[in-house]
């Protein structure tokens, strides 16, 4: 398996901390050198680890908050 490469540009927030350290965070990440993504996943303290998690373009996670603002509001799509 090749050797994954990333590049967290920005922090935008964390949403939650396991006993252990990991947190849940909201990123702009380089992958491999490629443009940077809307990047939300666990990581290990010290980002030497990650969990599985989901990377967005700015339109699909503009697309995610408009779902989410429905979600939470109480109605559907």
């Amino acid at each position: 398996m090749p050797d994954i490469t990333y590049d967290i540009l920005k922090t935008y927030g964390i949403l939650s901390e396991e006993k252990g350290g990991w947190k849940k965070e909201l990123n702009l990440v380089s992958w491999n050198g490629r443009t940077p993504k809307f990047d939300l996943r666990d990581w290990a303290p010290g980002h030497e680890k990650m969990g599985k998690g989901i990377t967005l373009t700015k339109e699909e996670a503009a697309k995610l908050m408009e779902c989410l603002s429905l979600a939470l509001n109480g109605r559907e799509y």
